[in-house]
């Protein structure tokens, strides 16, 4: 009985976002071009909400999760480098769930509704190659829901942290993965770190911009720097304006588009926890939230829990990222 249990019972086995019900994740890497893609499927549909921060966002169809707005599910979440050029993954998306009978039903087809968001790889690898129409159609074929590779694989092929230095003194990053449950919900994160800024664990500095003996503190030295900063061409723009930290949570409880959208801001506290700076005007940082809805409606009191638990399951994502890679 006591295995049955653990094997039925115990859900919470992958510590990744695939924990939760009706949640898929797959991706697809250039390691040459240092480059790739991770589509999170959610086949039977899920409520979307999204939250941009950052201030240089690449985004495609945020609009539509907006409460006020008719599209009331979405069926997969695109992550991708490549900048801009990233968005087009989307399109072997919604090729994948169309071949499927998947999308939202217009009368005369059923159009897939696959928001994205893209960071910005092209100073690592081959800025020629990006991820592309074939590239998202393998990540959907790669989908499971499972054990998710995390580290330098998918979307976080090409991600780097602390860049305030230029990319010589920056650290590898990636993507990561995380779950919590909340009674009987369960609450996943996954994230592609970015970042202009350094990676904490704690109070502890994981990942940053490297220094003569270890990492620099990147805020303090925004600080102390301020002055000569204002007066001198003190960085290569290019490098420190190339930042984002995407990412998705997902909820197997049922939530209101309202409630989605909700968890999708809050869930921006982990990235604070473990990113700083964060949100700055050189990163785009977007999180989305999806609600598979399989657990049943979700009260006020336990809907509090679970924004509580996304900010955690966030922040332990982020530490994931740039501990696989």
């Amino acid at each position: 009985m006591l295995v049955k249990f653990l094997l039925e019972g115990c859900w919470a086995m992958y510590n990744a976002i695939t924990d939760v019900k009706g949640i898929k994740v797959g991706h697809a890497s250039d390691y040459n071009a240092m480059t790739g893609c991770t589509v999170v499927l959610c086949e039977n549909g899920a409520v979307g909400g999204v939250d941009v921060r950052g201030s240089a966002p690449g985004t495609r169809e945020t609009d539509l999760l907006r409460p006020t707005n008719l599209v009331q599910r979405v069926h997969a979440v695109l992550l991708a480098g490549g900048s801009a050029f990233g968005l087009n993954a989307a399109a072997g998306v919604m090729r994948y769930l169309e071949e499927r009978n998947i999308g939202f039903d217009t009368g005369y087809a059923k159009v897939p509704i696959v928001p994205a968001a893209v960071i910005y790889d092209l100073g690592i690898g081959d800025p020629k190659v990006r991820p592309d129409e074939a590239m998202g159609y393998s990540a959907c074929l790669d989908a499971v829901d499972g054990v998710i590779k995390q580290g330098s694989i998918g979307a976080g092929t090409g991600a780097t942290v602390g860049k305030i230095l230029g990319m010589e003194r920056a650290c590898k990053s990636g993507i990561g993965t995380a779950s919590i449950s909340v009674g009987d919900i369960m609450v996943g994160a996954l994230v592609v770190v970015n970042a202009l800024g350094d990676v904490y664990d704690g109070e502890r500095i994981i990942a940053g911009a490297k220094g003569e003996d270890g990492f620099i503190n990147t805020t303090e030295y925004l600080i102390n720097k301020a002055g000569w900063i204002n007066k001198a061409d003190w960085l290569d723009r290019s490098q420190v304006e190339s930042n984002t930290t995407i990412g998705v949570v997902a909820v197997d409880g049922a939530l209101t588009k309202e409630q989605a959208n909700k968890l999708a801001a809050i869930s921006h506290d982990g990235l604070a926890l473990a990113i700083r700076p964060v949100h700055t005007m050189n990163d785009g940082d977007t999180m989305f939230a999806l609600s598979t809805g399989i657990k049943g409606q979700v009260s006020d009191a336990l809907f509090l829990s679970i924004c509580c638990a996304a900010v955690e399951v966030v922040r332990r994502a982020v530490i994931n990222a740039v501990k696989y890679a």
